[in-house]
């Protein structure tokens, strides 16, 4: 399972998103992707121009997750002895 949250996304991109997964809520998607296909949305997604955007994708790992953000979110992502944890920033 693959999920991405972008703030202040663009109509084409929400668009080409919308080809592969869900749109649950504005600028949430989900969606069911094999790792090829994630990370070559994951690359176009870089390419535009959106405020911040986070990746939550299914891994191999103690906490069953993955996360990746890009952009300046309002969040960021701390690594604690291998756990990701997420820091609102102040």
């Amino acid at each position: 399972m693959v999920v991405y949250i972008l703030e202040n996304a663009p109509e084409k991109l929400r668009g080409i998103l919308t080809r592969w997964m869900i749109e649950v809520r504005p600028g949430i998607f989900v969606g069911s992707l094999n790792a090829m296909v994630r990370d070559k949305i994951w690359e176009q997604i870089s390419n535009y121009d959106t405020k911040g955007a986070l990746m939550v994708y299914s891994y191999n790992n103690e906490q069953g997750y993955q996360i990746k953000m890009l952009g300046d979110p309002t969040r960021q992502i701390i690594d604690l002895d291998g756990l990701q944890l997420i820091k609102r920033k102040q």
